[in-house]
């Protein structure tokens, strides 16, 4: 600085700042060594406050407004200072403009995954991402706090530690939340309402407030991810043995309009051939008719008549064993009845054979006397 420059920065008189840059929270106003002229303008814009360092010590707080740097609105600088000179004389103080505006899309995420226990994945792994933005609440302890005697104070200069408390709180809700995975994009708005409330202390002691906390994405490790895609494609094609009928059908159409040359009709017998050994093959698997088979229905075997029944001193039959339970039903047999097969030595008691028993319900025992 030349030796113009500092005679006459001893009557410059007006103390502003005016920056088009959206990232500065805090600026030094620049005065060669730092005197302001005792009577010198002050001016802190909307969205501004000045603070005044003397020797050291926070001496004043300017909100927005225009003033006249004198004792009657410096009272802390008047308690600090002697004002030996007759208030006549500059005085040295350091002015440091600070933004009070709010800084928005500041992001955060997590650096490492979030491990959680889902109700139905069981552990799993997260990762999520968002958005915050902040304010400056109180100048003076955020000049104490965190800046300093720093002269060009900007967000990435806080940004870090502010993540880190964002993603150490986050972690913590997400795992203690209790919310299934598939359920945490429906609740992403509370989950960043609960974070930014635990935050807010802590913000306080920095002198910063908060504004908004948005949770953006959170996302599952890229295997869980396939894995989930494979269900959910499973579900869309429904009937596997449908789907690979279709399939089937569509290669031999593909055979059979690649047939324009020599290979075509081998190409078509070759596609044919394999759809219907894969649906042969997906079928059994499935339980079901692979392609090219009958879907005729097989027939149960028929019933076996070969018992003969005694009623009123004559002999009936042979009879199936659903039509014996008919009788049952209509009182025509009973457990006394009797009844003979091929290979039993004689008339039996139908009530004696194992293969009637299940014909005659149970009878209870006589109660105990």
């Amino acid at each position: 600085m030349s030796l113009w420059d500092r005679l006459t920065g001893e009557f410059i008189d007006v103390i502003e700042w005016t920056t088009d840059d959206p990232d500065t929270m805090v600026y030094r106003f620049e005065r060669h060594g730092n005197e302001i002229k005792y009577g010198a303008k002050l001016t802190v814009r909307e969205g501004q406050a000045a603070v005044f360092i003397n020797e050291g010590q926070l001496a004043d707080v300017f909100p927005p407004g225009m003033y006249m740097l004198e004792t009657n609105n410096m009272p802390m600088m008047t308690t600090l200072n002697s004002w030996s000179h007759g208030f006549n004389s500059p005085f040295k103080a350091e002015v440091y403009f600070v933004s009070m505006k709010r800084f928005v899309d500041m992001k955060w995420g997590t650096k490492n995954p979030v491990m959680i226990r889902d109700p139905e994945f069981g552990p799993t792994r997260l990762r999520a991402f968002g958005t915050y933005g902040i304010r400056v609440a109180d100048p003076a302890t955020f000049m104490r706090e965190i800046v300093g005697t720093d002269g060009h104070f900007d967000t990435d200069e806080i940004e870090g530690q502010l993540r880190n408390i964002i993603v150490s709180r986050f972690s913590t809700a997400a795992a203690g939340s209790g919310i299934p995975v598939l359920d945490l994009a429906a609740n992403y708005d509370q989950l960043g309402e609960f974070v930014g409330t635990k935050i807010a202390p802590e913000m306080a002691e920095y002198g910063l407030e908060l504004s908004k906390l948005l949770v953006e994405n959170v996302s599952l490790p890229p295997e869980v991810e396939k894995a989930m895609d494979k269900r959910t494609e499973m579900g869309v094609l429904g009937d596997l043995n449908k789907y690979t009928q279709f399939q089937a059908a569509e290669s031999m159409r593909a055979a059979a309009e690649n047939g324009g040359d020599g290979g075509g009709l081998a190409g078509a017998g070759m596609g044919a051939g394999i759809g219907m050994a894969l649906g042969n093959a997906m079928g059994n698997a499935m339980g079901g008719v692979g392609v090219g088979q009958a879907s005729a229905a097989v027939p149960p075997p028929l019933p076996t008549a070969k018992w003969h029944v005694g009623i009123n001193g004559q002999t009936s039959g042979p009879h199936d064993t659903s039509a014996l339970g008919g009788m049952v039903s209509n009182g025509q047999m009973n457990r006394d009845t009797l009844v003979w097969c091929d290979g039993m030595s004689g008339w039996t008691k139908a009530g004696d054979v194992g293969d009637l028993r299940s014909l005659f319900p149970a009878t209870p025992p006589p109660l105990p006397t």
